[in-house]
């Protein structure tokens, strides 16, 4: 299976990458810190078919887009770049690091499936695997960036289930919690139900392997989310004051 991993030079990117390593994948490793990429590749190579790497920032939608239109079609693209402000203060964040996460978060998503889909659509099949996060469904006001472009990604992934249904290509929206990564070594409280790195993949990868196309983890703060959205708005307000 040809597997293109995007935000792969750490994190959940590179836990993706290890526990895909077989000699019956080939891994195209997209991220924009050649060293890391490299590194990564050195520890898995003896492990995997192929190993492949993508060095380009995915802000650089013509770059990005480039180096995608060079390479055959993918049997799963898992798109995992992401950023985060962290879980700060901050009342209004600037227009640039809005931007900046916006073109991280969402609009390069976009750049890579607008090259990749057609290539899909031509053969009648592929996965694609979005990255979002559990803060999409219930928004922090110390993760009010964030939590959009991430509740943003599950609405244009839905469009892409259903646009593409009917040619074989499937969607899936992984929503996680807190796990151990680079994006949530910002953040400077207690994390529930904070998951390692290679458990929360694990899980992943299982979700994706058994056609779960909408996957929210752990099951225990997903469900303490949905109680927060039934409450009455005004004890909603209440309870969100407390804790922040």
């Amino acid at each position: 299976m040809k597997i293109l991993i995007t935000g792969a030079s750490s994190g959940i990117g590179a836990e993706f990458a290890c526990q895909y390593a077989s000699l019956e994948n080939e891994l195209y490793l997209l991220a924009r810190r050649e060293e890391k990429l490299q590194k990564l590749k050195n520890e898995l190579q003896n492990r995997c078919k192929n190993i492949t790497l993508i060095v380009v920032d995915v802000r650089d939608f013509e770059a990005l887009q480039q180096k995608l239109r060079e390479q055959e079609s993918f049997d799963m693209v898992i798109l995992n770049a992401g950023i985060s402000l962290g879980h700060s203060h901050t009342d209004i964040p600037t227009i640039a690091e809005f931007k900046n996460l916006y073109d991280v978060n969402v609009l390069s998503q976009h750049a890579v499936l607008e090259v990749l889909l057609p290539k899909m659509q031509e053969k009648k099949s592929g996965k694609v695997v979005f990255i979002s996060s559990l803060s999409s469904l219930f928004t922090m006001p110390t993760a009010k960036v964030y939590a959009s472009s991430k509740r943003a990604l599950n609405a244009y992934a839905e469009g892409i289930r259903y646009k593409y249904a009917k040619e074989g290509i499937e969607v899936f929206v992984m929503l996680p919690g807190f796990i151990k990564s680079e994006l949530t070594d910002k953040n400077d409280f207690d994390m529930p139900f904070l998951l390692d790195t290679d458990e929360g993949v694990r899980l992943m990868k299982r979700a994706i392997e058994r056609g779960k196309k909408f996957y929210a983890f752990p099951l225990r703060f997903y469900l303490t989310i949905r109680i927060l959205r039934w409450l009455p708005s005004a004890l909603r307000q209440r309870i969100v004051n407390y804790l922040h």
